[in-house]
């Protein structure tokens, strides 16, 4: 049963290495990013928490439910890469911990992140301001 409250949750800022590959694709698939994320291949997921140099995870008695994958240059900006929060969980304010813990892990970096088309309208409900110039480059497949 999910705890109710964020009190009986820990929220930590943690090293790739710590996290188990196979927690990490079950919260991506139950918070519904696994769509846009290659959770069918786990060696491009794992070298994508590797290249990540600031994770914050969240757990309930112990299991992975949420985790913000960022990287961050800790002194202007961090990208947001991935937020992602257990369906069970949502709802609760703990994409909302996580992004508090990062950025209270950068505090002089501003955070920059490329939202879901479905959390489009979250983000400025917790202090995002929408920006009209980002751009972004297709990976080159070989």
């Amino acid at each position: 049963m999910a705890s109710e409250t964020l009190s009986e949750m820990t929220f930590s800022i943690v090293k790739s290495a710590d996290l188990e590959i196979e927690a990490v694709m079950r919260v991506y698939e139950t918070s519904g990013l696994a769509e846009r994320r290659p959770l069918s291949e786990p060696g491009r997921l794992q070298r994508m928490l590797d290249g990540s140099n600031l994770v914050a995870a969240a757990y309930d008695s112990g299991t992975l439910i949420g985790i913000a994958r960022s990287i961050s240059d800790f002194s202007y900006a961090t990208y947001l890469s991935d937020i992602a929060v257990d369906a069970a969980y949502q709802r609760r304010g703990i994409g909302k911990e996580l992004i508090r813990v990062t950025a209270e892990a950068a505090p002089q970096a501003k955070i920059v992140l490329l939202s879901a088309p479905a959390a489009v309208e979250y983000y400025p409900h917790i202090g995002f301001t929408q920006h009209h110039s980002a751009w972004t480059l297709a990976a080159q497949q070989s």
